[in-house]
């Protein structure tokens, strides 16, 4: 006679495998955000202003969080992408994303990818940055076409729990050793000065990560349905995300925390060069782990930077694909490109030319300019303008009489969502006049 489990044991095993199964669009976009976002700005934010923009990566996260959530719940709810959403709405906003899409994911897989190739010169000291780049964006786009979503989530997961651990580490080393400094940890800030005030949009254009990459979450959740053959509930695919994204709001927490205690006072400048600016990174780790875990911090960084930069082409490629269907293709021809991926591989080869080109120019064309970090500030602020847009859409998608009531938000999550839609326009506006010298 078998043993038997005790139905007591199934209980608790079986919603916990289906769980396990809901699991992974969620740390995806963890992997996303905690790239350049925490690994560059938040270490920048804590290295040249201590604790005094804390404020604003904790109302970034906060106030961003809705319209993140909002693509994970729309496609568990409603069976499809926030894409397939703007196409309800009207296929104006469709032809909007896609501009407002073309108009961005260059400078963004260029930042993203410049900062990753930054990291592996760093750990094998190359010393040809440029050669570095091209062999990051073909190995990114091999491993895509060949292993597709599948080992995507399998590497994101195994990278993420690597970081997870060592920051952690690093972080609680950190605050035993104290500051490097003895005065304050709070800088005085003038966001009247021009250097300020952009470097804080900058800071919360990718803070956790843009808010257009929203429909990434939708088109990971429904890609991770199709692959287990489980359509989690509600709750479970909520729980997928919200852990995501709280790990990469504390990690960010941690980044502004670690820059401050070890970089900011000491007349330590952040480089304006992708593999030095990685190297200080790895150095600040090491700082407080010890000269020991130079190469593991090193091998660590680059590998979550790597997983970034997949995801970053996976998720373009993604919405390259729908946004193409819905726009140019009829539904047979549809169907027809989709399951020989045409789309898929030419969005991936046409984001790594036009990144790699958007890199060659500010990176190594215009060697005399600001080169890595006007890439990264570029990137990050045009995120921060076009998000009330994309903040107003998706509000709109989980709140029109067309969806399931079961699944719209809740009352504190919709103040939430339109206090963040005050918040993203204010600043925005606040940002337009700026520059064009209102305030002056």
């Amino acid at each position: 006679m078998k043993n038997r489990l005790p139905p007591l044991v199934f209980g608790i095993i079986d919603p916990m495998k289906n769980l396990a199964q809901a699991l992974g669009p969620g740390i995806l976009f963890a992997s996303t955000a905690i790239g350049v976002s925490h690994l560059v700005q938040s270490t920048r934010a804590g290295a040249e202003f201590g604790f005094a923009l804390i404020w604003a990566v904790l109302l970034a996260n906060i106030f961003k969080y809705p319209f993140f959530e909002f693509g994970s719940r729309y496609a568990n709810a409603m069976g499809e992408s926030l894409i397939d959403g703007y196409q309800r709405i009207g296929k104006w906003m469709v032809w909007l994303y896609f501009l407002i899409m073309l108009g961005s994911m260059f400078f963004v897989m260029a930042a993203v990818g410049a900062v990753t190739s930054g990291f592996l010169d760093n750990l094998f000291g190359i010393g040809h940055l440029k050669w570095v780049t091209v062999g990051v964006f073909v190995l990114c786009v091999i491993v895509l076409i060949f292993g597709k979503y599948k080992i995507l989530d399998s590497m994101i997961k195994i990278i993420g729990a690597v970081l997870l651990l060592s920051t952690l580490m690093a972080f609680i080393l950190t605050l035993g050793r104290g500051p490097s400094t003895g005065g304050s940890l709070i800088s005085e800030i003038d966001l009247s000065d021009a250097y300020t005030f952009t470097f804080l949009i900058a800071l919360m254009g990718w803070m956790p990560t843009a808010v257009d990459l929203s429909t990434w979450n939708s088109l990971w959740t429904l890609e991770r349905i199709n692959q287990t053959g489980y359509h989690p509930p509600l709750k479970q695919t909520l729980f997928d995300f919200n852990f995501g994204y709280i790990t990469s709001a504390l990690l960010s927490i941690c980044f502004v925390t670690m820059g401050a205690y070890i970089m900011f006072g000491t007349n330590c400048e952040i480089p304006n060069s992708s593999a030095a600016f990685a190297h200080n990174v790895v150095e600040m780790y090491t700082a407080s782990m010890g000269d020991w875990s130079y190469f593991i911090i090193a091998t660590a960084a680059f590998s979550i930077m790597f997983g970034t930069c997949i995801a970053v082409f996976d998720g373009y490629s993604r919405a390259m694909q729908k946004t193409s269907e819905l726009l140019f293709l009829s539904r047979l021809n549809a169907k027809k490109a989709l399951s020989k991926r045409k789309i898929y591989v030419g969005s991936l080869l046409i984001l790594a030319v036009g990144a790699f080109g958007v890199i060659y120019y500010m990176l190594f064309h215009k060697a005399d300019s600001q080169g890595f970090k006007a890439l990264i500030d570029l990137a990050t602020t045009i995120s921060f303008l076009i998000a009330p847009v994309i903040a107003i859409v998706n509000y709109r998608l989980v709140t029109w009489k067309h969806y399931p009531d079961k699944a719209k938000p809740k009352l504190w999550l919709k103040i939430l969502a339109i206090s963040g839609i005050i918040f993203l326009s204010g600043f925005s506006i606040i940002y337009v006049l700026f520059k064009l010298g209102v305030f002056e």
